[in-house]
Formats: structure tokens, sequence, C-alpha cells
């Protein structure tokens, strides 16, 4: 069955400028598929299309009337007084509507046995329980937890909250509402590394259907299957997720290539022939005919278009050799804001040619360390130390030009003192040519500013490059000309980052700050993680044999009678596990009741476990 299809979709908010132009896919059930494409490319037109926000020009969508669509970004208008909370509650509503609708008919039942009461009763009972209406409030705290909404968030209104809390909010309320068509616009955007993955967990596992834009590639690589590529308005297939995709893209590149080039030598060949025979058949009329049939050939010929490809980044870091084995020195380092510690005592030393990744959830202090480190913001105790032939460029996430009014050649003139030809041809080398050049600083998207502000420090000769969230907000092909000038640069390196392929291509250095310290790995990122979650299974797999890790006291009692008593605990808890069973069936429609059962199965499957380990030990 096809979720969405798109059907011969045109859309210009200019005559004659068409940012879609005959777009057509389908997606079919269940399929999980990423959408790429340019900033500008019409991925975000596109959704709003579908959710019917806005109308195309031409072309029709066509979605199943009974399936429900949601999109991120398009937030609902709340009441002035709701909170968090209460946006979240409100994804629930149809649960909580059958909950009352329940209760209504519990009312009359209570005077009225009619089988009519009974068999509506059981039918919004049997609707409620299979759609997870005993679990509202656990799977409220699973969704909020795991995208990192805190309590003290969701007590705050709704109305308060910045563009990115929101947009973090309006997912879970997707998430909560069960939809059956996920439109996901840069989802990643505002979530640091963990609650990254808990949405790819939460994806992997989600029957219905997701179209996602999103330049997060190793988030790409792990929630789709297939990808649909956006270019010149129109659809380019590739049955695989974003690894598959590049590799594929590049293949297609060189076949069109080949081709492209094979048609210019044959139609060069033919050229020759044809102006020879010309040349030769003046007076004679057959080859004047064989000539022009020669180049009606060569039009039907040339068929392709030779493929067209990113231009590649034409420069390098102005580097200076690092003399000295110490680049960064760190001891007892501490830091306190608004009363609280974000770190303490941290001991690191960083020595040349290392490539840092600084990672952790968001508020954890990375940045405040960075700028501690670049003498920004003091520290409340401890040393920071550089080596004496360090020489510091920093790339801030938000890049700030003091004269927004200057053009970018104008820019690089003052701030360089360079001639206008060696900005230009500076320029030029960070893909800024033509009239570009000429632009307003001002008027530059996020990711040029950061190109223009890196064309800047490349001249300068570094030797410790600190970048924070380099590839925050940008385009993929953005992110890629960044990492072609991190590529070629060969000394210290320290960067904060959420992006995982990014920080899995450069680190050979982890950081990580969690609970105000800092656990310092050297070696991949992907090494990193396989080492931690190795760690976070052993230590589940001891809590799971040892529960609580309690001291064990002697018993002066026999091995023999100490099985027995240990066999007569697990019947009673057993037998008491049988009667919560009795009682969930009591108590069917007591939600809060129910709530309390949940808490103390859970306790008494603890204990029994408990039990259970230490007869084996004893019986052995």
């Amino acid at each position: 069955m096809v979720d969405i299809s798109v059907q011969n979709i045109k859309k210009a908010f200019e005559e004659g400028k068409d940012i879609l132009d005959g777009l057509s896919f389908e997606i079919n059930e269940g399929e999980h598929v990423g959408l790429l494409g340019k900033n500008g490319a019409g991925k975000t037109t596109l959704f709003r299309i579908i959710s019917g926000e806005i109308e195309a020009n031409e072309g029709i969508i066509v979605l199943p009337k009974d399936r429900r669509l949601g999109l991120v970004s398009q937030i609902p208008a709340y009441p002035a007084d709701f909170t968090t909370e209460d946006v979240l509650i409100s994804a629930q509503k149809r649960l909580l509507e059958l909950k009352s609708s329940m209760e209504a008919l519990e009312e009359q039942m209570a005077t009225d046995g009619s089988h009519a009461l009974l068999d509506e009763y059981d039918r919004l009972a049997y609707d409620f329980d299979r759609s997870g209406g005993y679990d509202v409030l656990i799977e409220r705290n699973r969704v909020a937890n795991g995208l990192e909404i805190p309590q003290k968030q969701r007590e705050q209104l709704f109305s308060t909250l910045s563009g990115g809390e929101k947009t973090r909010v309006n997912l879970a309320r997707l998430i909560l509402e069960d939809t059956d068509i996920l439109l996901l616009d840069e989802p990643t955007n505002h979530l640091d590394i963990n609650a990254t993955e808990w949405l790819e967990e939460y994806l992997s596992k989600y029957k219905g259907t997701v179209l996602i834009i999103s330049h997060d590639r190793y988030f790409l690589d792990s929630a789709v299957s297939r990808t649909i590529e956006i270019e010149a308005g129109k659809a380019e297939y590739y049955g695989g997720n974003y690894s598959f995709y590049v590799i594929e893209k590049e293949r297609r590149y060189q076949e069109q290539l080949k081709k492209y080039e094979f048609e210019q030598t044959e139609a060069k060949r033919l050229q020759e022939s044809a102006d020879r025979l010309y040349q030769w058949g003046t007076g004679n009329k057959n080859l004047m005919k064989k000539s022009f049939a020669i180049e009606s050939r060569i039009e039907r010929l040339l068929q392709t278009d030779r493929p067209k490809k990113e231009k590649s980044l034409g420069a390098r870091f102005g580097e200076k050799a690092f003399r000295g084995d110490e680049v960064l020195v760190l001891k007892g380092l501490t830091k306190y804001f608004d009363g609280k510690k974000l770190f303490s005592d941290v001991e690191l030393l960083v020595q040349g040619g290392e490539r840092i990744a600084l990672i952790g959830d968001n508020g954890t202090g990375k940045s405040t360390l960075i700028k501690i480190i670049l003498n920004e913001l003091k520290q409340d105790g401890g040393i920071v130390k550089k080596g004496p032939s360090v020489k510091t460029a920093y790339l801030p996430q938000i890049v700030h030009f003091n004269h927004p009014e200057r053009t970018l050649i104008d820019t690089l003139v003052y701030e360089e003192n360079c001639s206008p030809q060696t900005a230009r041809n500076r320029l030029g080398a960070f893909k800024f040519s033509g009239e570009d050049v000429f632009k307003q600083v001002g008027a530059l998207s996020g990711g040029e500013q950061s190109r223009l502000r890196l064309c800047i420090l490349m001249k300068e000769g570094i030797n410790f490059l600190i970048l924070d969230e380099p590839t925050n907000h940008l385009d993929i092909s953005s992110r890629e000309w960044i990492e072609e000038a991190v590529e070629d640069y060969g000394e210290t390196l320290l960067f904060v980052s959420h992006d995982r392929y990014f920080v899995n291509r450069f680190a050979t250095r982890i950081w990580e700050l969690e609970d105000g310290k800092i656990t310092d790995f050297r070696g991949s990122y992907e090494k990193y993680r396989a080492v931690k979650a190795g760690n976070a299974k052993s230590e589940s797999a001891a809590k799971k044999h040892h529960p609580e890790q309690k001291p064990v006291k002697k018993s002066t009692a026999s091995p023999e009678k100490q099985i027995a008593k240990l066999e007569k605990d697990i019947a009673s808890l057993e037998e008491k596990l049988k009667d919560l069973g009795d009682q969930r069936d009591a108590y069917c429609s007591d939600y809060e009741k129910l709530l309390a059962l949940d808490t103390e199965e859970a306790e008494i499957k603890a204990a029994i476990n408990e039990k259970y380990g230490e007869w084996a030990a004893l019986s052995e």
C-alpha cells in the first residue's frame, strides 16, 4: 500500500523560478526514507505541501484518508496557560477520552446491567488496553526522558520555551500520538548524542512510515533504508541509506562522465569526417548528402549532459610548526555556574598533533570549558597552561562579524590588510566567486559565514585549532567542505560536536564531559562506543545476577536448611505474584491502582531473582 504519492509537483515562489519542477515519487507503507538536497532545493517546501500547509502550483499529493500524518516543524497553537506537560498530555487525548467514556459507562452499569452496555464497555476496554491506555504516564515519562525534556521544563509554560525546546517537545508529542506517517524535518538539530541515539532506537522499532530531512549522516545511516535526492526540482532515487547513496552517486557520476566523454570524442571524430566530406563535396551532391547525414548523426549522438560535481575546496590552513611536547595542560580545573558545579579537578595533557572530540549532553559545560581554554572565562580553581609556541585559532558555533554591512571582499581587505586581487583569490579558493564577493556579510547564511571565517583563519600560521559545533545547521555539502579543510590540517585539533559522523572521522581521542568529570579515552569514537557499550553490558549483567550487591550475612544454619527456607520464600513470592494478576482484572479500570500494582510486581520479581541467585549459590 502506498502511503505518500507525490505526482508531478511544481512549486515556484517567484514567476519563472520553479523550486520543484515536476517532482514525483511514491513511499510505501512502513518505509523509512531520507530526503536529501542542498539548502534551498525545496525539501521543507515539499513537506509543507504534503502536510497541507501550502498548495502546489501543479500536481497532486495523495495520502490514504485513514492515516494520521504529523510534521515536526508544524507546531499547533496552544492556550496561553498550557505547560509543556499539558502539550504532552494533549498527545494522549484519545486515550484519556476513552478512559472517561469507560468511567461514565461504569457509573451506568452500577444501575443497568444490560448486554448492550457490557458489550460497549468491553469494546472500549479492549481498545484502551490495546492502545497502551494503562501505561500513558509511563510512556509519557519514557519519551520525555529519552528526548531529555526535564521535569522542570515540563512544568514550564510552553510559550516561554526557546524555538529548539519547542521543536523537541513537538517531536515528543508526535511520538506519543502514535502518528501513522511522520515527516521529520531536521529532528536531531536540537538533540545531543544521547537523545539522538534514543530517537534512532525508537525509529528502528517504529512500524509507521517516515520521511526524514536531515544533514546528520550518521542518523540517516541508522534511520533510513531508502534515499531520495531533490536535484534541479526533480527526484533521484537510491535504494539504500546515506552510505549507499554516497557510493552510488559517485558510481552514477563516473558512468555519466564516461558516457559524456565517449559521445564527445565520437562527435569530434564524426565532425572531422563531415567537414572533410563537405570540403571535398563541392559540386558533388553525394558527398554533400553524406556530410549532412553525419551532421544529423552527431545531433542524435549527443544525448548526455556533462555531469556536475561540487568544486573541491582549494585552500589549506596556514600551519605553524609546533615545538615542544605540551600544547595544553589542565590541572585541577574547576568551574561553577550559578552555584552549580559544572566540572571539577580536571587533569588533562594535550600533545602536538592530537585530534580531540569533546562530547557530552547539552548543558554539561563543554562550551564553558572551551571558553576557559581560550581565556574568555575565568576558572574557579586549577591551572590552564599552553605551550610557549602555541598559536590558537577558534571557530565559534555562532560566527559574528563586527561589520556585517561590508562586502566579502572588503571584509578580507580590511581584516587581512591585503590587496583586492589577493582577497578575490582567497575567496575563490573558498567557493566565493563572481558577484558573490560583493554580497554583504550580513546577507550570508550561517554556513557561508562559517566558510568566510575559516577563510580568514586559514591565512594565519596556527598549530592549535578549536572548533565549537562546526557542522551545526549546515547542509551536507557545507559539512563536507569543512571536513575537507580539516582533513589536511596536521596540527592539534580540539572540537565540540554532536555530529557523530564528524567525530568518528576526525577524533583520535575522546573527552566525554558527564556529571562534572571528563572521561579521557584514546581511540576513535566507534571504539569508545564499543567499550562503553561493553561496560554497560557488564554492569547490567552484574546487577542482574547480584541486584543490590549487599554484603551477605553469614548464617549459622546448615546449607540444607537455608535452601529449604529459600524455596519456601520463593513459593510465597510467586503466590503473591499470582494474586497481583488476579487484582489486575479486578482493577482494570482504576489507572492509579494499576500503576501501584506495576510497581509492586516489579519489586516482587526483583526479590524472586535475588532469592534464586542465593539458592543457586548454596546449591553449588
